[in-house]
């Protein structure tokens, strides 16, 4: 994998993502962060780097959509608009990077190999942060 920083969005695995994503019809570009989002999140054995850089990449466009969400503005980011997503892959995102972080992530194993390791897992929690803040806005309150 070609990685050139720390950002969601500055390898080459999340560059080809992304550029997968401006190729498909607007109407199925949820399907597609939908669909990396649960191979990571599904993985029960080792979970390869590319499949948790993908999930990395779709957690940060659906996180984009929550408040107190960074837009994405890396230049290896999507070029084309992501169209409202659905409240319910947050959850799935929260699932996802949580995997992406655990044992048997090759992703994770080749960030804490390098100096830079603590300060990718940091942009991991704030990911995931903000997914969990806006998943437990969205959830029913008890009794309504």
């Amino acid at each position: 994998m070609g990685t050139w920083d720390i950002g969601h969005f500055d390898n080459d695995s999340a560059a080809d993502f992304s550029g997968g994503l401006d190729d498909v019809a607007p109407g199925e570009r949820e399907a597609m962060l939908r669909s990396a989002l649960r191979c990571a999140a599904r993985a029960e054995e080792y979970l390869d780097s590319d499949e948790a850089v993908e999930a990395v990449a779709a957690a940060a466009l659906v996180a984009a959509q929550c408040p107190g969400g960074a837009a994405v503005t890396s230049a290896y980011g999507p070029k084309e608009p992501v169209p409202p997503l659905s409240a319910e892959l947050r959850p799935l995102a929260v699932a996802a990077l949580d995997r992406v972080v655990a044992e048997e992530s090759e992703l994770a194993e080749l960030w804490d190999e390098t100096e830079s390791g603590p300060a990718w897992r940091e942009g991991i929690r704030a990911l995931r942060e903000i997914l969990a803040t806006a998943s437990s806005a969205d959830a029913p309150v008890a009794g309504s």
